[in-house]
């Protein structure tokens, strides 16, 4: 399984517009951080599942070289991780029956389907993306085609601030983000996972999101191998800056990240 980081900044994105802070200043390009999401695949045969779809998804899937990808996973309805969906284009155009399949909650479909009703007209405009909406259930696994296989996932139950949202566990991997608060039930679906990434907004509390010591704390619960964190502020740090507070097998992850699970 590989996992590839597109994007890893908050919904700002760094650097931040009118910002100077050292980190939004910063040259080093791990600084600059794109909406969070991710590509993930399952085998070396397959095509690529995506987790969230933000508003710089065409920058970010031109500079991957257009992965073939099968399926998207959307982990809530806020603009940064689904203001790209109509860049999916391409893919629903190439989708069996035009159609692309999304996976989401139920409220995130009627939220999409308010603000891209385009997409779901009886009479469509020609050209316009299509898409193919699965509703799932937090923590109950379903199974996606991807290329010759089916590849299980799990949808992780998680509070972001007062709305139920997901990750999802994919194998040995789980990738939540936006959390603030993570249900028992959830830290016990994570047992036994080798690789976590996690949100962790900024060292200062949030209401809505996970600190960076709140993710560490939750990161020591679940103990993965590894430890990978991800939609973060300017209020993170600088990246070469963070060795120095993370412990061993805890690192900020970063856009153009490539990791072998």
């Amino acid at each position: 399984m590989e996992l590839r980081f597109l994007g890893t900044g908050t919904s700002t994105g760094i650097p931040v517009l009118r910002c100077h802070c050292k980190v939004c200043t910063s040259t080093d390009p791990r600084d600059r951080r794109l909406r969070a999401s991710v590509i993930v695949r399952p085998a070396p045969d397959c095509p690529w599942i995506l987790i969230d779809c933000g508003p710089d998804l065409r920058e970010q899937l031109l500079r991957e070289g257009s992965p073939d990808l099968c399926a998207a996973l959307l982990t809530h309805s806020h603009y940064d991780h689904v203001g790209g969906i109509d860049d999916l284009r391409p893919y629903t155009h190439e989708a069996p029956g035009g159609r692309f399949p999304l996976y989401c909650l139920p409220d995130v479909e009627r939220d999409l389907r308010d603000r891209v009703p385009y997409c779901f007209a009886e009479k469509l405009y020609p050209g316009v993306p299509t898409f193919t909406i699965h509703s799932i259930k937090p923590g109950s696994p379903f199974s996606i085609a991807c290329g010759d296989r089916a590849v299980e996932i799990t949808p992780l139950p998680v509070l972001h601030g007062r709305l139920p949202i997901v990750g999802y566990r994919i194998g040995p991997m789980a990738y939540i983000t936006d959390c603030s608060v993570m249900p028992k039930q959830t830290i016990e679906l994570l047992q036994g996972v080798d690789t976590l990434v996690i949100n962790a907004l900024r060292h200062k509390s949030h209401l809505s999101h996970m600190s960076i010591g709140e993710a560490l704390e939750v990161a020591r619960e679940v103990a993965p191998r590894r430890t990978y964190f991800t939609h973060m502020s300017d209020g993170a740090g600088l990246h070469s800056e963070s060795h120095s507070f993370l412990p061993d097998g805890v690192e900020f992850a970063y856009d153009t990240l490539r990791l072998e699970l």
